[in-house]
């Protein structure tokens, strides 16, 4: 793709998403979702593989269809109310519409089954807009009418996430399918702590971006698009491929490292709120997720592929430009003793 293209795209991306973020008026916000998404899909594309083409199509109808919702929910209740505002909506059928609509644009539990096959059919830089970038806009919404959201729905919806993030990931070979899947899962994390502590939500959001920054570009580092190609990362690179290892961990919410901080305070303020069966099965679907961490982690540092090259050397150009890399990596396993810290700043 042309230098100019991609610029022009991805400016596109951060005006979409802007336009959402300063919003206060429900047909600017729409505006802002509808540029996200039309940006999006010539990245989609650029590979000319069927796959991708399907892939393209799919989040287009997808993506089209929560758009449409939200504006339709958004005109209902200026029918009701004579308001266009963002944080005021006060009947059930609109608020009912928006919920649908922006858990189809998170991926969000029964609303999911598009994400693994969108996911499998890009590139790697691709996946890594989808599972970040593109969370932001919808998410920003959904923190902006929380309070007017039907908690039990959410708390419903969050726990489906968290199961389906859990089950789905366990069968699977794919690296993009099991990026998906635990996309999901950690969804559905931040959407049961949004009813009650919207900031933590903001906090699992941030560290979340962190981990699916930094493992995404591990994976573009040693070009792995699946478990049989990851066992061949221990001789290509072994210290990139240890931190691999601890960074699976941290995506599974393993202590000590960075991902336990959100797991380890929803449940805290979930036990608070005296919801000891949601708690209970959320720390099962954790446990769920940490399984296809393992069965990756098991994978890369204790098998070795029998196609191995004889030689010890992988000839390849150096690379002089700056790698973030290593700043991610840090901060996505690492955190965790500065948790009061980050607790005062998003708390």
């Amino acid at each position: 793709m042309s230098p100019y293209a991609l610029s022009i795209l991805l400016s596109s991306l951060s005006l979409g998403t802007m336009l959402t973020f300063i919003s206060n008026h429900w047909f600017l916000a729409w505006m802002g979702l509808e540029i996200n998404t039309l940006a999006i899909i010539p990245l989609m594309t650029k590979l000319h593989h069927p796959r991708a083409i399907e892939a393209a199509t799919k989040y287009f109808l997808i993506q089209a269809s929560a758009s449409a919702l939200i504006l339709f929910s958004s005109t209902i209740n200026a029918w009701f109310t004579g308001e266009w505002t963002i944080i005021d909506i006060q009947t059930n059928l609109p608020t009912i519409m928006l919920t649908i609509a922006l858990s189809m644009k998170l991926g969000i539990a029964p609303f999911h089954l598009w994400m693994p096959d969108v996911l499998q059919g890009l590139d790697l830089l691709t996946c890594l807009i989808v599972s970040t970038w593109q969370k932001l806009a919808p998410m920003t919404l959904l923190i902006m009418t929380h309070h007017l959201l039907n908690s039990d729905m959410l708390i419903i919806m969050a726990l489906l996430s968290a199961l389906v993030g859990g089950w789905g990931g366990l069968n699977q070979t794919q690296l993009r399918k099991i990026m998906a899947y635990s996309s999901i899962a950690h969804m559905g994390w931040m959407v049961l702590i949004l009813t009650f502590l919207p900031h933590l939500m903001m906090m699992n959001l941030f560290i979340y971006l962190l981990m699916t920054l930094c493992m995404f570009m591990m994976l573009m580092h040693l070009n792995s698009l699946n478990i049989n190609k990851l066992t061949m990362s221990w001789i290509k690179n072994p210290i990139l491929t240890s931190m691999m290892m601890i960074t699976l961990m941290s995506l599974g919410g393993l202590p000590p490292t960075s991902g336990f901080i959100p797991k380890w305070l929803i449940l805290q303020e979930i036990t608070k709120q005296s919801l000891m069966v949601v708690a209970s099965l959320m720390a099962l679907s954790a446990l769920l997720s940490l399984f296809f961490y393992l069965r990756l982690s098991y994978a890369v540092s204790l098998t070795s592929s029998p196609n191995m090259s004889n030689s010890k050397l992988y000839w390849r150009f150096k690379n002089n430009t700056p790698n973030p890399l290593p700043l991610t990596i840090i901060m996505s396993n690492m955190l965790l003793p500065i948790t009061p810290l980050m607790v005062d700043l998003f708390l």
